[in-house]
């Protein structure tokens, strides 16, 4: 038997109500707030990620998934979404002397160990917004982020921690000192942080390791290199952050893996879902579009993995099943089937909130009646012979103790319409 490849899992149909569910909710917040959908490929350029998120990140180093094409050209599956979208803004002309708030959604690949919440194919929801210099959209990112849990119920599951690595320079000053400290301890670092020590040191600052974090207690401090410029940016996100009482707490050890971030870095964890406590994380990236090719400007955004969303909210409700549908119809004889698909149709079109699933394949009523509520439908509508003669279906309440019901459909309507409300 063919079986999914390590580190890519099928997500059934179960599971896939809730995504919808999950995913719909945060668009709904992303459109609310104006941003506007761009589809990216999947497959990009290899040099995109090297120049955009760093040929020293681990992603690049160790975790791309990278392919050469008939005419020898390398491509990448995209690990993160950032650089393609920039590249795409860059491409078709939508970023010199012009503002834009975008968003995306969909699979990226990293070859990681797979684990609890990290998977090598794994799905992101991003924002991103380019041409806004202030921290205002620094704030307005984080607000998305606040809504999002609003919205799905579970602001008191997760915190936001902030930091700032200041402008290229301080980070580039910084990143100096670091290593300078940590060069003469590098045989008591531990093997990951020993070989980022040359390559991307400050990612030793988040190393898990006790005895590396031992090591860090006397080392140089990032908010002491932070440049008067940044500091003031990071204070006027404070300032709006604390006006729209969105609670915080500021990390001085929090960096992001990927070179393009400057100023404001931020992260949303949890405490309810293990190891992979990050549900969303972002930055500022003043200089990646430049970077990537294009004029110098702005930019700030975000990813939200759609997998560690999910375990939150199963660890903060349950993982309940959601239903299929929320009426069945059943059909007590062949004949009559096509007068149930107009009826079903034409209740798709006067409530088209509704998920009306018609039965198939023939079958006792009972039968039909133990799918309806497997399927967990609210309402069950059976047509049989009297019900066509006299033009009014049979309603069934499946999931309350109320008399079965025999409607017009015109009464049929207003009736799952008034249960909607």
């Amino acid at each position: 038997m063919i079986q999914s490849i390590r580190g890519m899992r099928d997500v059934l149909p179960e599971e896939g109500r809730r995504w919808r569910r999950i995913e719909d909710r945060i668009r709904d917040v992303l459109v609310g707030h104006a941003y506007e959908e761009i589809h990216l490929p999947l497959l990009e350029a290899t040099e995109l990620f090297s120049r955009g998120v760093g040929e020293a990140t681990d992603i690049v180093e160790k975790e791309m998934y990278t392919l050469a094409d008939r005419d020898g050209d390398s491509l990448t599956l995209r690990p993160e979404g950032t650089a393609g979208c920039v590249r795409a803004l860059i491409e078709h002309g939508l970023l010199f002397n012009q503002t834009q708030r975008v968003f995306y959604a969909g699979p990226m690949f990293r070859y990681e160990r797979p684990q609890k919440g990290r998977y090598r194919q794994f799905y992101q929801l991003g924002a991103e917004a380019f041409g806004f210099p202030g921290p205002d959209i620094d704030a307005e990112l984080v607000l998305l982020g606040y809504q999002f849990w609003r919205a799905l119920g579970v602001t008191d599951q997760v915190r936001l921690e902030l930091n700032t690595l200041g402008s290229g320079q301080a980070r580039a000053d910084y990143r100096e000192a670091l290593v300078a400290y940590l060069t003469p301890l590098a045989d008591r670092l531990d093997e990951d942080s020993r070989r980022r020590l040359t390559r991307n040191p400050l990612r030793i600052l988040d190393s898990k390791n006790p005895e590396t974090q031992a090591l860090l207690a006397d080392a140089p401090r990032l908010p002491d290199y932070v440049d008067a410029d940044g500091q003031a940016h990071f204070d006027g996100l404070r300032r709006l952050l604390d006006a729209m009482e969105v609670p915080y707490v500021v990390n001085p050890g929090l960096v992001r893996g990927l070179d393009y971030y400057t100023h404001t870095v931020f992260e949303w964890i949890t405490d309810t879902i293990g190891a992979q406590g990050t549900v969303c994380a972002g930055g500022r990236y003043d200089g990646l579009v430049e970077r990537l090719g294009g004029r110098p400007t702005p930019g700030a955004g975000f990813a939200l993995g759609l997998e560690r969303v999910m375990l939150l909210l199963e660890s903060a409700e349950g993982a309940g099943a959601d239903s299929a549908a929320d009426v069945y119809l059943c059909v007590m004889d062949p004949a009559h089937q096509a007068w149930a698909l107009a009826l079903a149709q034409k209740l798709r079109d006067a409530l088209p909130a509704f998920r009306i699933r018609t039965h198939a394949g023939g079958g006792k009523l009972k039968n039909q009646m133990k799918r309806a509520d497997q399927s967990g439908a609210r309402f069950a509508i059976v047509v049989g012979e009297d019900e066509v003669a006299r033009g009014a279906p049979a309603l069934k309440h499946l999931r309350e103790d109320r008399p079965q019901e025999s409607l017009t459909v015109d009464a049929l309507i207003a009736r799952l319409s008034a249960a909607a409300d």
